[in-house]
């Protein structure tokens, strides 16, 4: 049995659910958790719930908010004090920052952004996408441990019947050294929609929006499904939309359980960043667009007046 410490990150009182994906999938190994930052007693319930027997809590000076350094050094050295065979986090913007880090202060191997793995026999065998997910190549970690893993987020899925344990909790003070760089403050923007990569539903607009007004059409569904607003490209280049909501090789790579397209013609660079979803939805007027061999249900006609009805109809339908 491997022992296993899961980085996990919060969003509000519970914990990023990337991180009950990676538990989920680790049902049966010593799995604990890792926090900087105390945890909301929800949070720690949820992962004693998904199987983590132990939860540490990290805390220390300028550690109150996520800086490269001051996050890498902190956990290096917890690491230093305790014997793990595997340390994973998701995929998210500081997993893909702050793992590499520690991978480079262990001179240790890593895989990354991974879709699937198993563990057997205390090696680790994992799935990744490549080239913009034309091909999958299957990954093994040597060298020294910790060895270190980031999972592509839901990607995984939650397990239907997880295996709970007792998720004792563990504070530690932890002195990083000298922190060169950290960040004093963080401003949150104006919405409150999970990032694209963390979505479950998105529903996306492509050049067909017109303009940045029309948008509303899509906010107005993705408000009624809990659903997460993207953009393709030939939008952001547009200056339909911000480049946070591009999705696609040059924008972000999501796998949520439904994407809805609307608009979008199906371009290979923006199939490239969602080709993923469990089940995609395209809207277009044009019988022939690419999409629409990627998509599981395609409706052709004017999105500004099937978006509307969507939306009326999925109101009626959730209630």
């Amino acid at each position: 049995m491997a022992k296993i410490l899961v980085l996990t990150e919060t969003s509000g009182n519970n914990v990023k659910p990337v991180t009950l994906e990676i538990l989920g999938k680790l049902n049966g190994q010593d799995i604990e958790v890792a926090s900087l930052g105390e945890l909301s007693s929800e949070a720690i319930e949820q992962l004693a719930k998904y199987g983590a027997s132990k939860v540490h809590t990290l805390s220390g000076e300028n550690l109150s908010v996520y800086s490269p350094e001051g996050y890498s050094q902190a956990y290096s050295e917890f690491l230093k004090s305790n014997s793990y065979d595997y340390v994973f986090a998701g995929a998210t913007s500081q997993g893909k920052d702050l793992i590499p880090r520690l991978a480079g202060h262990f001179d240790a191997g890593m895989a990354s952004e991974v879709t699937n793995f198993v563990i057997e026999n205390n090696e680790f065998h994992g799935t990744r996408p490549l080239f913009a997910g034309k091909c999958l190549a299957k990954v093994e970690i040597k060298g020294p441990k910790p060895h270190f893993v980031t999972v592509r987020p839901n990607s995984l899925g939650l397990p239907e019947d997880p295996s709970p344990s007792s998720g004792e909790k563990n504070s530690i003070e932890v002195k990083p050294g000298t922190i060169r760089a950290f960040v004093k403050e963080v401003i949150k923007g104006a919405s409150e929609k999970l990032d694209l990569t963390e979505a479950n539903i998105i529903v996306s607009g492509g050049r067909a929006m017109k303009n940045s007004e029309n948008f509303k059409i899509l906010d107005e569904l993705a408000e009624v499904l809990g659903a997460t607003v993207g953009a393709s490209r030939a939008a952001v280049d547009s200056g339909y939309a911000p480049h946070n909501m591009q999705v696609g090789q040059t924008g972000k790579t999501v796998s949520p359980s439904l994407y809805i397209a609307c608009g979008i013609s199906g371009a290979i660079q923006h199939l490239a960043g969602m080709r993923t979803s469990k089940v995609i939805v395209a809207i277009n007027t044009d019988p022939d667009a690419p999409i629409f061999t990627k998509a599981d249900y395609g409706i052709v006609g004017d999105l500004f007046k099937i978006v509307p009805l969507l939306t009326e109809e999925f109101k009626k339908a959730l209630n």
